[in-house]
């Protein structure tokens, strides 16, 4: 077979499958599949917890990565003087929910109920320090709710995000971050409590970094993490394709992506590349009063770039894309890149369709073991 008739062949596949074919993967709040059952209920969703201190940055965070907010208007917001919850799943693959608290409250407190706050669906603790201002007493509060919440639940990711280091050079960055690094494992260390691990990140609202660092975060989250990082090295090393991420479209938060490192240039790129398809879609490919998403079934976009780098764009289901780096020779058979994107979304189906099933599986035994107006409590791990 000439690799003409191959190149022929492999777009004759790719074009037999609508874009849009993929069955829901059952994470988003419209995601019901009648096989698998609803999406997943509030009450069982994880928790994120941001906590810091008064004007650390927490509600700024939360505004611009998940409500898309311009970082200026923040300015504006006033200071979080209760707890708010905030229910990540309307229009988001991802589901979990954020919990917001004022900067003031006293973990130590005979009212607070630590056990509800860090027990139950607690699966990350983000802890925020003002790197502009004197973090002393951050890091105190931080050694406190850490010991206080690893306690309750010592399965809890516990991140640490250095914020507003906008206005600091690189070389105070990296002084920063070793210094609050060095004085929050010692505290740890001196107490007792050493078994806590913390992880670290430099964040802005005003640069990709933030979406970078909740994006590591919101991994840790994902237990079929490794199986899709498995599924994009075998998608790129058989497409010749440098780079792929999985991004979640509406917070720009990449839930997956190859082995290879991340490279921080690659990932703002593609960050704004799905910022141009979506604002260009809002303006051409939205019918008139219609109510329908800017990302949808028919959403693909390919860009050449002057350094001959190809940025390809895929959609994965309603709210999920493939964004992918690539040599410009490399995109000389599309085809072949298309059928394998194929054979990538089936897999992913493969991989939620078992997890959908695991839990449909819990709730049916949960229920069969209820008898005479009373129920048996029975502890099942549905992750897969």
């Amino acid at each position: 077979m000439s690799s003409y008739d191959e190149e022929a062949q492999y777009e004759a596949i790719a074009n037999s499958y609508a874009v849009g074919s993929l069955p829901k993967f059952g994470y988003g709040a419209e995601d019901f599949d009648p096989e698998f059952g609803s999406y997943m209920p509030a009450e069982v969703k994880p928790k994120i917890l941001l906590l810091g201190l008064r004007r650390s940055g927490k509600s700024s965070i939360q505004k611009v990565v998940f409500h898309k907010m311009s970082p200026n208007e923040t300015l504006f917001l006033e200071s979080t003087n209760k707890i708010t919850k905030d229910d990540i799943s309307s229009s988001s693959f991802i589901q979990f929910q954020v919990w917001d608290f004022p900067g003031q409250i006293d973990f130590f407190d005979p009212t607070f109920d630590a056990d509800n706050i860090f027990g139950g669906q607690c699966e990350a603790l983000i802890f925020i320090i003002d790197a502009q201002d004197d973090y002393m007493e951050s890091l105190e509060k931080l050694h406190s709710t850490v010991s206080r919440a690893y306690k309750v639940n010592p399965n809890i990711h516990f991140e640490v995000f250095i914020h507003k280091v906008d206005g600091l050079s690189d070389d105070q960055k990296i002084e920063t971050q070793r210094e609050i690094h060095q004085r929050a494992n010692d505290e740890l260390s001196e107490s007792g409590t050493d078994s806590i691990h913390l992880s670290f990140y430099l964040t802005s609202i005003y640069d990709h970094s933030i979406f970078e660092a909740f994006s590591k975060v919101v991994q840790k989250l994902i237990p079929q993490l490794p199986t899709m990082e498995n599924l994009l090295n075998i998608f790129i090393s058989n497409s010749n394709i440098e780079k792929a991420f999985l991004f979640d479209v509406v917070s720009k938060i990449y839930v997956a992506t190859d082995s290879s490192p991340v490279d921080m240039a690659s990932y703002e790129l593609c960050c704004d590349f799905i910022d141009v398809i979506i604002d260009i879609s809002y303006i051409y490919g939205m019918k008139e009063d219609a109510e329908t998403s800017a990302f949808d079934n028919q959403s693909s976009s390919i860009i050449r770039l002057n350094s001959s780098t190809i940025l390809y764009l895929r959609e994965v289901n309603k709210y999920l894309a493939m964004v992918c780096l690539l040599r410009e020779e490399n995109f000389a058979r599309q085809g072949l890149i298309d059928y394998n994107f194929i054979c990538f979304r089936d897999a992913l189906q493969e991989v939620f369709g078992i997890r959908a099933r695991a839990s449909m599986m819990r709730e049916r035994n949960q229920n069969s073991l209820s008898f005479n107006g009373g129920s048996i409590a029975k502890e099942w791990d549905g992750r897969v």
